[in-house]
């Protein structure tokens, strides 16, 4: 079980870091992630040259310095509620009714196959009170943060518009919680480095509501620093776009091409609330919204369509690959359909077509797409 037995550091890094240090240490947690490498130097050789490797020796060395890492990632997250919902089928409802272990039932087993799950998390995890001025503010109980776990997920993004909900001591609450039961974090000031599998996986989170310059600056900055650090893989997540809509709008488009221009290896989209298409951007993806997924904001949406996108990396004598290998998994939010139970229930046959149907439309849409590199 990738999740709970592994045994490696999760690195935490905060653009406020000084720059002499490569990494701090936010947290240990069990699994398969291995630190980043950091410049190890061999300096010792044999005496004389060794004689060189006949052809299949030669392959075999090469099969060798290959690696790969599979990524997940899947939408909205909201493992809470408003206080104003009623209770009747609310999140904190079908936690008391089921349990933790309840949400994921249906998908731990697809994240455990990965590398790599990564959310947003669209909530705080608190038990403040004083809340921020606006329409939905979003809180679950600290010990919610099991259900991520539970349910085979890695890494979240808080760089949205509810992790503040509770404001500055709500944010905070969530961060003590996401460290307490070692799930890793980004967004905003937050870096996250992982070594998967030998591969420097890091991920960065922002709201991108406006195409501004500092934004733009800001995200250059930011995967030139995980470059310098020897990061391989670079993922890119941004809260952007509008409620409902299924096309991306022209900030979302010049944000996500911006992030790949400067460096980005994949770029993750969510606040739609419904799928929007994938961009197939050069040669690299941008996905503008995975939709919903674990949503508690909503006790029956009208919409209960997702997905979740798989990539899987390559990396060869220390180069990554442009070998394109993803897979798109059509899902619903709810395993029931007369309301949201909260636990998103993967699809087969008819229904998996429909869904896959829609998001091609969607993907079409954009320009052309290699369908062709889907597993």
């Amino acid at each position: 079980m990738k999740k709970l037995q592994r045994t490696s550091l999760l690195i935490m890094l905060s653009i406020t870091v000084c720059a002499t240090v490569l990494y701090a240490v936010s947290a240990a947690v069990t699994g398969t992630f291995q630190p980043a490498a950091v410049g190890k130097i061999e300096t010792a050789g044999p005496k004389k040259p060794p004689k060189p490797p006949d052809v299949a020796e030669e392959k075999q060395v090469k099969k060798k310095t290959i690696h790969s890492v599979t990524i997940s990632a899947a939408g909205d997250v909201t493992i809470g509620t408003d206080e104003n919902f009623p209770y009747m089928f609310s999140f904190p409802y079908e936690v008391k009714k089921n349990g933790y272990a309840h949400f994921g039932k249906h998908i731990r087993g697809i994240f455990d196959k990965d590398d790599l799950t990564i959310v947003n998390l669209e909530t705080t995890l608190t038990t403040a009170k004083v809340k921020a001025v606006k329409k939905f503010r979003f809180k679950g109980a600290p010990d919610y943060a099991q259900i991520l776990t539970l349910s085979g997920m890695d890494a979240v993004n808080l760089a949205n518009n509810h992790t503040r909900d509770y404001l500055r001591q709500g944010y905070e609450d969530t961060i003590k919680t996401l460290k307490k039961y070692r799930i890793a974090y980004f967004g905003y000031d937050n870096k996250y480095i992982a070594g998967i599998n030998s591969i420097p996986v890091g991920l960065l989170g922002y709201e991108g509501w406006e195409n501004t310059q500092k934004l733009r600056r800001t995200i250059m900055a930011d995967i030139a620093e995980l470059r310098r650090r020897g990061t391989q893989v670079i993922i890119v997540s941004f809260h952007w776009g509008v409620e409902r809509s299924h096309y991306p709008n022209a900030v979302q488009k010049a944000l996500g091409r911006h992030a790949i221009n400067q460096g980005a290896d994949l770029v993750l989209g969510h606040h739609p609330h419904v799928m929007q298409g994938i961009e197939q951007y050069r040669g690299k993806y941008i996905v503008y919204s995975l939709g919903n997924f674990m949503f508690g904001g909503n006790r029956n949406p009208s919409d209960k369509d997702t997905f979740i996108f798989q990539q899987t990396f390559y990396v060869q004598n220390g180069k990554l690959s442009d070998k394109k290998e993803i897979r798109l998994i059509p899902a619903l939010i709810s395993s029931v359909k007369e309301r949201n139970n909260y636990q998103p229930l993967p699809l087969e046959g008819a229904e998996a077509k429909r869904v896959l149907s829609r998001l091609k439309k969607y993907t079409n849409h954009l320009g052309k797409f290699d369908w062709s590199v889907l597993k």
